[in-house]
């Protein structure tokens, strides 16, 4: 929503117009109250609270520029944003093959910039009190696409849950969370069954899983710190001494040393070049660099300074592409690993 100082500086402006209509205006005046600057940003969900947060904090910053923030998905938002509709796409997964032939085919080059952190969390509905942990292997036998019309029941999942229906919710198919998932969790992006309750909007997921006591789903971490009271986090094992012994719950600890996995994933912004050349964009992509402290608010984990830093080099040095080769979403990625391919 815009704040009440972008309102009063709107009023100012009709007020100015229409005083210029009438002979009583002047051209310093008019200057003064010119049409503010718009960047127009879409996409991922998941990346949403980081660049709404951002986008705040810079327009009472800088009041002549507004910034608006829409949520389409990843996908959606990469068709927006290889259209020129866009001048940054938020993203939870490295842009996709196909979408980077798209961008080219529209002579859009972009430039990659990883923003921060996030770990997937498994959740139910807090009166639930069977599910208290799951492995990566039950998670596949109940979201493979195999598994539609025949896994329905908990017990089915494991012989020791309730003989009762099982009602899944998750990312709708043009998120990235949803890709990020399905190559998790099943083995390949976009593989999964069919019947379950999607939404790219994961406060409609939140809804759901709150709402039914028979509900198991997956969303964003930062969406459960913000649910605490509504949802239930679910730990994951994912069968790997390396990655520590036992199932693992989502936190900025365990996502941020790399031992939540498979469900920790880097997230990003993708910035037009052409729009990069705006100073107001310029100005805007620099607060995200400074933004750790936003991060950790809304529920995420920051970047290292090192990667911060470095990103702030490959915007100032405009490099376009993708540092993730054909693209798509990688799982396991340590921010260390993410460090060396950036570099």
């Amino acid at each position: 929503m815009p704040s009440l100082q972008m309102r009063l500086c709107a009023i100012a402006l009709v007020s100015a117009t229409t005083a210029a209509a009438c002979g009583g205006g002047s051209s310093e005046s008019a200057a003064s109250n010119a049409t503010p600057a718009v960047i127009q940003l879409d996409g991922s969900s998941t990346v949403f609270p980081i660049s709404e947060a951002v986008a705040e904090e810079f327009q009472k910053a800088n009041p002549g520029t507004r910034v608006t923030v829409g949520i389409s998905g990843t996908g959606g938002g990469f068709q927006k944003f290889c259209r020129g509709e866009t001048d940054i796409s938020n993203a939870s997964r490295p842009i996709r093959p196909t979408e980077i032939e798209t961008c080219q085919k529209a002579g859009i080059e972009y430039i990659e910039l990883p923003i921060a952190y996030d770990g997937l969390a498994v959740v139910v509905n807090p009166k639930n009190t069977w599910a208290t942990s799951v492995t990566v292997a039950e998670l596949k036998t109940l979201w493979s696409p195999d598994a539609q019309g025949k896994v329905l029941r908990w017990n089915q999942v494991r012989s020791s849950w309730p003989n009762r229906e099982v009602r899944l919710f998750g990312a709708g198919v043009d998120s990235g969370t949803y890709d990020y998932f399905t190559e998790a969790i099943v083995g390949k992006e976009g593989a999964s069954r069919g019947d379950f309750t999607s939404s790219e909007d994961d406060n409609v997921l939140v809804q759901g899983v709150s709402s039914d006591e028979l509900a198991l789903g997956f969303l964003p971490f930062a969406y459960v710190e913000q649910n605490q009271d509504k949802l239930k986090l679910v730990p994951v094992d994912d069968g790997k001494a390396e990655n520590g012994s036992g199932p693992l719950a989502p936190s900025a600890e365990t996502v941020r040393n790399g031992t939540y996995q498979p469900l920790s994933r880097p997230l990003f912004i993708y910035v037009a070049k052409k729009a990069a050349e705006r100073p107001e964009v310029q100005k805007f992509v620099d607060a995200y660099f400074d933004a750790a402290a936003l991060v950790r608010e809304v529920g995420y984990v920051e970047l290292t300074p090192q990667i911060y830093d470095l990103a702030k080099k490959h915007f100032a040095e405009r490099r376009v592409g993708t540092a993730f080769g054909a693209g798509g979403s990688q799982v396991g990625l340590t921010l260390e690993q993410l460090l060396t391919r950036e570099q």
